[in-house]
């Protein structure tokens, strides 16, 4: 097997390293932090796969989901995004929580919004963005987190979609990764 994975997308790109994950799958590891150029073409051309103007924020999962969601937001006008964490902070007021399986983690999580964007957030329309979307588990608990919180998720977008994510309907995507 290659050591990496290739990576195209439009004139960008990459070779991401092949990793076994304890579960036995290896993918090809894909890190958006720090790839200023990938991030603010990944942006741009998300943006242009929204059919909605009517949204209020973009919300994203820490943490490589972050540097996309500043740009995104950037680029589109708009002011603020939000951030659900991997755990309860200190700063948080009344945060609400959900468990979440990821397939890149073995151990059990939780995704918290912090209370007060989750009033922020009531009544609002939010898309979801993240850096891949594998097995969908941290996208269902995003949209359970804002749920409860009374927000409408009203599109969701990723810079790729990891294995059988590619035949999803429900989500936006600039490209694919297989799963060896």
């Amino acid at each position: 097997m290659p050591k990496t994975y290739h990576l195209q997308l439009g004139p960008l790109e990459r070779d991401l390293p092949l990793i076994t994950l304890p579960n036995g799958v290896t993918i090809a590891s894909f890190v958006l932090l720090g790839d200023a150029e990938l991030t603010h073409y990944a942006a741009e051309q998300l943006l242009k796969k929204i059919k909605t103007d009517t949204f209020d924020y973009f919300v994203t999962v820490e943490s490589k989901g972050i540097p996309l969601a500043q740009e995104i937001t950037w680029l589109s006008g708009h002011k603020r995004y939000i951030v659900l964490r991997k755990a309860v902070k200190d700063y948080m007021v009344s945060p609400l929580t959900i468990p979440v399986e990821a397939i890149t983690t073995s151990a059990s999580q939780q995704l918290v919004l912090d209370g007060t964007d989750a009033a922020r957030l009531k009544g609002k329309r939010v898309i979801i963005v993240d850096d891949v979307i594998s097995s969908g588990g941290s996208l269902q608990a995003a949209e359970q987190l804002m749920q409860k919180a009374g927000a409408q998720v009203v599109d969701r977008l990723a810079v790729l979609a990891e294995g059988s994510a590619k035949n999803r309907e429900d989500i936006k995507f600039l490209g694919t990764l297989p799963l060896f």
